[in-house]
């Protein structure tokens, strides 16, 4: 049986009309006439499909490949049909209005089909929404915020950086200092040379924390200064690969509880003024976009909110914070340049709180530092401590922003200011030592390095602070510098009690000696033993004081006696002119890139005199090692002492040693001593960390 059959024929047949005649005469049934020529409803339904479907396609394609001008199509339709979008387009379609304008239109598809970015007012009314849902409690901080009034920053607020040797000799783009004064480097993914020149010192990149200022960080390595460069012009920012602002270590274990807690109870800054407390979700909805990395879109909010309300630090300030994210994100020293200048302006307007402005006027001295801008970021801060003179903390920036340029006397100043205030600031202790003990005033340091550690304030749990106490000790004849050391060692400053560079590769092989088939450099080896003589020769012709081609030590490394050096490459760079005098020696070393290359060495000659003692001492980093080519040694009286092995040089021959180790020298015998020192890499460096090292 099938019910459904026989009904539907039974239909048929029941509901079949009668013919009809047409007007030419001709019968045909009752339904086609109607239908006005065998079109059933059916074959209406799918034809009508079949077009609907094919004017979506077709309205796709269109505006994929951009054929129509919509705006004037749509605007024609628009008066000819008196179309009302909203009306119509109500209902589901409303939910893909993509532009925030209440309906869906062309301007719609071409954001949701990718090729139109979503509009700054709807992503900030989206956040807002966002923000809205999950902290319906906010509550507006209260009106207490009194404005400071500023004092008006001139145009030429950052001075012109252009320097000369004479004034600041050691403030170089390749001689700035590290902050933070110790280094770990980690290997690096591979990129490119091109990529590796690229804003250099972005926060976390290991290769931008270790040139050496040499007053500063003072590594108990005879360096000469490479000469001062010309800095560019503010347009073309230099790369520099020195981080900006020493780190702040909390030393939990070593401070009070009470202080913690006072630490803890610490206020919130107060950055919003009266007016700012109105539009407060639109600041948090910008703001939140930049806290989430969404870097591009932030900028663009705080722009139309800067656009919106021109007179608003805050908003003006996001707008920096938001530049400077971009910038790190970007990798451009341009557009952190344009964050600087933004953070400028918001430090001027009116009204600005005393909390933004200082936030404001730091970050802004942190970035110019940053780049390399040492004396715009010293202006910057002496504005902040002509604001808040009561501040210590901002004192303490402004000495250390005089070290960084060299300046240690007005470092000095600002230190003892700062002492004859908070008498026991560990901080401002610590760099006041280590200015004292750069001044050969040994004695008088030691305590102020003491204290400064032990109290373990912020920003003094510093490796270049247990060398130099240490170090200031052993001249001092006290062993409790080995004490100092195993502290330093302990807090992860030191490889070891020994190994106390600071400026290091993490995982290399470290040992005192090396052999020659250690290093690998065995043809380098024998070359400078089969031309030792000839080495000598051309030496001793350059030794007569007259050509002042042998300079003397200037690192303070001696107790006593005459140590003289004369250089013929130094951070990987020949010295043309020294080479001119000795050519043959140069001409035996160019084919060996491991010695050349080396920007964390040197190779000189080094001549000493009788009655010279050299005191214990190590080099600034592990990533070379140091070869002693013996050319002139007296029978009896010279010896080197690396860790607790000491050994004697040899004319002719080769002693190898890892410098970063603590080693000592002394010269009692009755005539000169003259050896030739060659720097190479450590072998365990990889060419692409050759490469992309920066110089020492």
């Amino acid at each position: 049986m099938a019910p459904r059959k026989n009904f539907r024929n039974q239909a048929k047949k029941e509901v079949k009309p009668a013919a009809v005649v047409n007007k030419n005469g001709v019968k045909v049934e009752a339904s086609v006439a109607a239908s006005g020529g065998g079109f059933s409803g059916t074959k209406i339904f799918t034809w009508f499909m079949v077009l609907a479907l094919l004017g979506v396609w077709s309205s796709v394609a269109v505006v994929w490949f951009d054929l129509v001008d919509y705006d004037n199509v749509i605007a024609e339709r628009a008066k000819e049909f008196r179309f009302n979008f909203s009306e119509v387009l109500q209902g589901k379609l409303s939910a893909y209005d993509a532009d925030g304008d209440g309906d869906f239109d062309v301007e719609d598809a071409k954001v949701l089909l990718g090729l139109k970015e979503r509009p700054v007012s709807v992503l900030l009314r989206e956040a807002k929404e966002e923000s809205a849902v999950k902290e319906p409690d906010a509550v507006p901080p209260p009106d207490d915020d009194a404005a400071v009034p500023l004092p008006p920053i001139s145009d030429d607020f950052i001075p012109d950086d252009s320097r000369d040797e004479a004034t600041h000799p050691y403030e170089d783009e390749n001689n700035a200092i590290d902050m933070k004064g110790e280094l770990v480097e980690k290997a690096q993914p591979q990129q490119t040379l091109e990529e590796s020149k690229q804003y250099k010192n972005q926060p976390g990149s290991p290769e931008t924390k270790e040139t050496v200022q040499l007053r500063y960080n003072a590594e108990a390595e005879s360096v000469p200064e490479p000469e001062a460069d010309v800095e560019p012009e503010v347009e073309s920012v230099p790369e520099l690969e020195a981080e900006f602002v020493p780190e702040l270590k909390e030393n939990a274990e070593d401070q009070p509880k009470d202080k913690l807690k006072e630490k803890a109870k610490k206020k919130k800054p107060k950055l919003l003024n009266k007016f700012e407390k109105t539009i407060k979700t639109e600041i948090d909805a910008a703001e939140k976009l930049r806290k989430k990395g969404k870097v591009e879109e932030a900028v663009r909010a705080f722009e139309t909110l800067v656009l919106q309300y021109p007179q608003s630090p805050r908003c003006r300030y996001g707008k920096a914070l938001a530049e400077d994210g971009l910038a790190e994100k970007m990798l451009s020293n341009d557009m952190l340049q344009k964050a600087i200048g933004t953070y400028k302006e918001a430090s001027e307007l009116p009204n600005a709180t005393p909390d933004l402005i200082k936030a404001t006027l730091k970050k802004r001295a942190e970035r110019q530092q940053f780049l390399g801008r040492m004396r715009g970021a010293l202006a910057t801060l002496e504005k902040l401590v002509q604001i808040f003179p009561e501040d210590m903390a901002l004192k303490n920036d402004l000495g250390v922003a005089h070290l960084l340029i060299g300046d240690n006397n007005s470092a000095k100043r600002v230190y003892e200011e700062v002492l004859a205030t908070a008498p026991s600031d560990g901080f401002a202790k610590v760099h006041y030592g280590f200015i004292l003990k750069s001044e050969n005033k040994i004695a008088e340091s030691i305590p102020f390095l003491r204290d400064g550690l032990e109290s373990g304030d912020p920003g003094t749990d510093d490796g270049r602070f247990y060398f130099h106490l240490g170090d200031a000790l052993q001249r001092m004849g006290d062993d409790s510098a080995y004490k100092w050391y195993e502290r330093g060692h302990q807090r992860g400053h030191f490889a070891s009690v020994w190994q106390r560079s600071l400026y290091n590769v993490d995982g290399l092989k470290a040992q005192p000696w090396w052999t020659p088939k250690d290093t690998g450099y065995m043809d380098l080896v024998k070359t400078l033993e089969r031309n030792w003589r000839i080495i000598r020769d051309e030496a001793q012709s350059v030794m007569d004081k007259t050509t002042g081609l042998f300079v003397p030590e200037e690192e303070n490394l001696r107790e006593k006696g005459e140590w003289g050096q004369f250089t013929l490459w130094q951070q990987g760079k020949k010295a043309g002119e020294s080479c001119r005098s000795v050519p043959k020696t140069c001409g035996l070393l160019e084919r060996y890139p491991e010695a050349t290359g080396c920007k964390r060495g040197q190779i000189k000659f080094s001549v000493m005199q009788p009655g010279t003692h050299v005191w214990p001492h190590t080099g600034p980093t592990n990533c070379r090692l140091r070869m002693h080519l013996g050319l002139v040694i007296p029978k009896t009286g010279c010896k080197i002492r690396c860790t607790n092995d000491t050994r004697a040089w040899e004319e002719g021959k080769v002693l190898i040693f890892d410098d970063s180790f603590e080693h000592e020298v002394w010269q009692d015998a009755d005539s000169y001593r003259l050896i030739f020192i060659v720097d190479v890499w450590h072998p365990e460096l990889t060419q692409y960390q050759r490469q992309t090292l920066s110089p020492i």
